[in-house]
């Protein structure tokens, strides 16, 4: 089988240069392509060098239409509106998508499900193996424990993080309200300020630290009457989240269209 020709949209970024060496270090796969916004400084240098190895031979362009075309599968953790784009060109050309971009709004989600009907788009909203088995082991703690344990989902990132709470935390919080058989917007509180009365019964809290350059902490508590559980992920560097984008992408290379999370690539789901 021929290497699996994978494409980094928005590579001169930090998760991009992340993005970049893990397709150079994982077997069955090259890199075919490099893209960033127009006017971007990287515009025409090696992704190889600006991620700190040899040279790939693979410049930096803004056309992301040709990136689509020579791939058979493109990364994708830019921002909402470049995300949705990218699903029309994943469709067009046929092209496996995989994101971990968050804050889309449900236009831009509704464009990346269209394009699942058309290929397979892995969307997550972190990669990393631990913090799905987080994730899992925190639907399965909230369906055991009752409302006597309140949920609260602390999370910290650095400070250029522009969304809160992060994705990952609401993806968290999700996971806690399908334990609990109810929606999250049903009962999710995303901050407190003020009077604010006695904490409602059932609520699920979210709270959000800023500050220097971590990477991503998150921590689902569930405070019951004299005891308290908590489920914690701590991120060391976005390799983690890198070598799972790339994991996903050799996955989904054989699948048919669809919408498919990093649960279904790690098998979470049967």
């Amino acid at each position: 089988m021929a290497d699996l020709a994978i494409g980094i949209v928005g590579a001169a970024g930090r998760m991009g240069l992340a993005l970049t060496r893990a397709v150079g270090e994982a077997a069955g796969c090259h890199l075919v392509g490099a893209t960033e916004m127009p006017g971007h400084g990287a515009l025409g240098a090696d992704i190889g060098t600006l991620a700190g190895g040899a040279a790939l031979g693979v410049a930096v362009t803004e056309d992301a239409g040709a990136l689509f075309a020579a791939a058979d599968a493109v990364l994708d953790f830019t921002a909402p509106q470049a995300t949705a784009a990218h699903g029309a060109l994943a469709a067009d050309n046929v092209t496996v998508l995989v994101t971990g971009t968050t804050g889309l709004d449900a236009d831009q989600q509704a464009m990346i499900e269209a394009a699942a009907r058309s290929v397979a788009v892995v969307q997550a909203a972190n990669f990393s193996v631990g913090i799905n088995l987080a994730m899992a082991l925190v639907e399965q703690t909230a369906r055991l424990l009752d409302a006597d344990f309140d949920i609260e989902v602390v999370e910290m990132h650095h400070r250029h993080k522009v969304d809160a709470p992060s994705g990952t935390a609401l993806a968290l919080g999700r996971a806690a309200a399908k334990g609990r058989g109810v929606e999250l917007d049903a009962v999710a509180q995303r901050g407190r300020d003020g009077i604010t009365g006695a904490r409602e019964r059932g609520a699920i809290g979210f709270a959000s630290l800023r500050g220097g350059d971590v990477v991503g902490e998150h921590s689902v508590v569930f405070a019951g009457p004299g005891e308290r559980l908590e489920i914690t992920h701590k991120a060391g560097g976005r390799e983690i989240f890198a070598r799972g984008a790339v994991r996903a992408a050799r996955w989904a290379a054989d699948k048919p269209a669809g919408l498919y999370s990093m649960a279904d690539v790690l098998g979470f789901n049967g």
